[in-house]
């Protein structure tokens, strides 16, 4: 729309008007009612963090009778020991107090209310499930205690909250991304009837659609659901003729259902089952019976990356559950139980940087320690951790195939879902591009490096992510590259692309980190010895002279036809000629007689003092950007070579009367507008404000349209990372990097990129000078006709005396009774 003029016209509709809306009444905010119903019995309201005996108390909420429970709290435990044994002078230290939830989210509130109330808590960690985080984190913000829950929902939004789960978009996209390899493009989404089920749903009609798969059916089964109505719901399944099926809801649920499903015989190639992460981090704690059920199914589950610490822990909860949980020692550790090891050495790591004393209480310490576990980012367990506006970043997703009692790892059609850590992205860039001030590539030794501004903000969007640059001969184009992407020969590109509708089919852009749009760029005439004449057009000056010539003649005419008038008719031409010269400065001085040619230079006065107004704006418009008028038609436009400028955009701008002609450089840019070759350059505005950092004092970028969406990155379709990155994008536009990079390499930016002043024309006058005109022509009219009567009454009195004199004499009698009657006549 943007790129065909759609989206101008659409502008051009609902701007160009403006119209007086009232404003409604801004949106309750929905209530909590859950929070709503206990937060009165909320014991206080932290306003600091008290350290007893140099310890920081940690509350721990989980349900102590399951596998998933019972693994997260060894594992937070052995956290705790492992980091004070590598950090043993550390002066405060985490303890743990554990309060055994029994998988009720009322047991779990009254867990936490005991910690908070009675214990005196300074962090929680544990909420296994949704209903419990719903429950438990406005309670928690309340009372400004930091809580780590591995539940959770994106519309939960809290500041101490710390969401420890999986990506919900990364997740959807990943799974939307596994269906398209089977070639697919129905599915069925089984989900838990809940608000959370709700919600994520969005995400993956979002997901889906990018993939051009449908939804056919969205089946909601009841937590409770009894075996009656879950077949109901799998008859709805077998009925339909869609074969994919995806299965988000908690273990418990998913293990019964699937346990029916394969009694029913769905479980079989002639469906294929995809469960999310909630279902595939849980299955290892069912019976053998529901386990065998699910031969065939797939999951995602979080990607971990192998390491000599997992091992280690892995081993050491094997020997501990061989002791404590026999029958559960060949279980495959839970990605939870992982996450909670790495979130308390996260907390020990924000409390340590900290230091604070046993002794102190440090006011507004909740929020210090809030704002350090923000800010942690390290290399753990599970791989990178670190937290984005409270939330976990998701380092990958792998596809397991749910075999007897363990999952082992497949490979699938696509070459991954996400990059991880242990994989490094490869990354397209184009070689000798002469726009080299946005990524100039360089190899040496068979290394291949950049620099440039779109190489800068990519590394700081990135995140430390490993990624390989894969370099490509600048013969080829972006949309070369955009292919090898979409053949998933590179995983992204690096460098000045734009945004386009017909690339977008292909692959995904991230947010345009650039200005939108194109220009036209032109070189400033800074010896221009007419420019005093440009602010009026031709039209405009010859009309004022000779209204100027009109008006004195009028002036003259009516001061000619004043009887009271004592000058002489040489005096008064020479003193209508002043006037006209006068008048355009104000500083008339001649005396008029007559109050109708008072009038008529009153009214040209105020004509006058209009026009130096308006002249006087222009002509200061015209010497701070002096003006640059493209050729008439057959002048030359010139344009970025080798790219799609030259194209649909150029049209959309009404330029197709312009001989245009390309040009590969800022060199040839500077060369051309130079030494006459081109009028002007139509080019995108992030390179037009690239060239004005290098040759700012002679050009100048003279008009914009918003033609184009602006540079941005690119990924294959469906990858996460574009997500992600246009996420950081966003993050260091709001945070001022992306400012300091733009000063970085646009400093000596030039600041005449300002409208185009507009030349007065008459058109624009007309109505002053058609007032004037009437004026003066009335204002004469009224002055011959009253010269008119004057001039009859002395022909009358002349030839009544004439007559009188040839008479004979009269008596005085009858004489004055002559005149007397000739005067009653008159």
């Amino acid at each position: 729309m943007r790129e065909d003029g759609t989206l101008r016209l659409l502008e051009k509709k609902w701007f160009e008007k403006q119209y007086s809306l009232s404003s409604e009444d801004p949106p309750t905010k929905p209530k909590t009612l859950s929070f709503d119903r206990f937060k009165d019995s909320l014991p206080f309201e932290s306003s600091s963090i008290f350290l007893h005996n140099e310890i920081l108390i940690v509350g721990v909420v989980l349900d102590m009778e399951s596998w998933v429970g019972k693994s997260i709290h060894s594992f937070m435990s052995m956290a705790v020991s492992d980091f004070y044994a590598l950090n043993n002078n550390c002066r405060t230290k985490i303890v743990l107090h554990t309060r055994d939830s029994k998988g009720d989210p009322l047991q779990a509130l009254s867990a936490v209310l005991d910690l908070l109330d009675n214990v005196k808590v300074q962090a929680i960690t544990g909420p296994e499930t949704y209903r419990e985080a719903k429950l438990l984190a406005p309670i928690a913000d309340k009372a400004k205690v930091p809580i780590f829950s591995f539940a959770g929902s994106p519309s939960m939004d809290y500041p101490y909250l710390f969401q420890i789960k999986e990506d919900e978009s990364v997740m959807s996209k990943s799974i939307a991304a596994l269906v398209k390899s089977y070639n697919s493009r129905d599915v069925i989404f089984l989900n838990e009837e809940n608000d959370c089920g709700r919600e994520i749903l969005s995400y993956f009609l979002e997901s889906f659609q990018d993939k051009g798969i449908q939804i056919s059916q969205r089946i909601a089964v009841p937590a409770l659901a009894s075996d009656d109505q879950i077949i109901k719901k799998l008859q709805k399944v077998i009925t339909s003729h869609t074969t994919v099926i995806i299965v988000h809801m908690s273990s418990v649920l998913a293990n019964r259902l699937l346990f029916i499903a394969e009694r029913l015989g769905m479980v079989s190639e002639q469906y294929t089952w995809i469960v999310t992460y909630k279902t595939i981090d849980n299955l290892q704690s069912v019976d053998n019976e529901v386990i065998e059920s699910l031969h065939g199914v797939i999951g995602l589950r979080f990607y971990i990356p192998a390491s000599s610490k997992l091992l280690n822990l892995t081993s050491r909860w094997y020997n501990e559950c061989f002791i404590k949980h026999p029958t559960l020692a060949v279980r495959e550790v839970s990605v939870l139980a992982i996450w909670a090891y790495d979130t308390i050495w996260a907390l020990a790591e924000s409390i340590k940087r900290l230091e604070v004393h046993s002794l102190f209480v440090v006011p507004n310490i909740d929020s210090m320690l809030l704002n350090e576990i923000s800010k942690t980012r390290f290399k753990g367990v599970s791989g990178e951790f670190r937290l984005i506006d409270g939330k976990l970043v998701s380092n990958g997703f792998k596809i397991v195939n749910v075999i007897g009692n363990r999952g082992s790892t497949i490979t699938p059609k696509r070459r991954k879902l996400q990059e991880t850590l242990g994989e490094n992205l490869k990354v397209g860039v184009l070689t000798r591009r002469k726009f080299e001030n946005f990524i100039d590539v360089s190899i040496d030794n068979n290394i291949t490096t950049a620099r440039g501004f779109s190489v800068d903000v990519f590394n700081a969007c990135i995140n430390s992510l490993p990624y390989e640059l894969i370099p490509y001969d600048d013969e080829l184009t972006y949309d070369d590259l955009v292919q090898k992407v979409y053949g998933q020969e590179i995983d992204a590109i690096m460098g000045d692309s734009t945004i386009l509708a017909n690339r977008s089919q292909y692959v995904d852009f991230t947010a345009t980190y650039t200005d939108l749009g194109v220009g036209t760029l032109a070189r400033i005439n800074h010896n221009d010895m007419w420019i005093f004449l440009k602010p009026l057009d031709v039209d405009l000056w010859l009309i004022t002279v000779g209204f100027a010539i009109i008006i004195g003649i009028i002036i003259f005419a009516i001061e000619s036809m004043d009887q009271g008038s004592q000058i002489s008719p040489a005096q008064q031409i020479g003193a209508t000629v002043w006037l006209i010269l006068m008048t355009l400065f104000f500083t008339q001085r001649e005396k008029l007689s007559s109050n109708l040619s008072k009038f008529v230079e009153f009214v040209w006065l105020l004509v006058v003092l209009i026009l130096i107004s308006s002249y006087t704006a222009t002509l200061a418009s015209l010497l701070t950007v002096e003006q640059f008028e493209l050729a008439s038609k057959g002048g030359t436009l010139g344009f970025h070579g080798g790219s799609f400028v030259a194209g649909v955009t150029v049209n959309n701008l009404k330029l197709e009367d312009y001989r245009h002609k390309p040009y590969y450089s800022y060199h040839d840019y500077a060369k051309a507008l130079s030494g006459g070759g081109a009028d002007a350059i139509i080019d995108e505005i992030p390179y037009i404000k690239m060239f004005l950092a290098n040759y700012s004092a002679d050009y100048a970028m003279i008009s914009s349209e918003p033609k184009t969406s602006g540079f941005a990155f690119i990924f294959q379709k469906g990858s996460p990372l574009a997500t992600d990155m246009s996420r950081q994008i966003a993050k260091i536009r709001e945070n001022g990097t992306l400012g300091d990079l733009e000063k970085k390499w646009f400093q000596k930016r030039s600041s005449s990129s300002q409208p185009k002043p507009k030349t007065l024309n008459f058109g624009t006058f007309r109505g002053l000078f058609l007032i004037s005109g009437i004026s003066s022509a009335v204002a004469l009219m009224i002055s011959m006709v009253c010269l008119l009567r004057a001039k009859l009454k002395s022909c009358q009195r002349y030839f009544l005396f004439a007559s009188l004199r040839a008479a004979p004499a009269p008596t005085p009698e009858r004489l004055n009774a002559e005149v007397n009657t000739k005067d009653i006549q008159g």
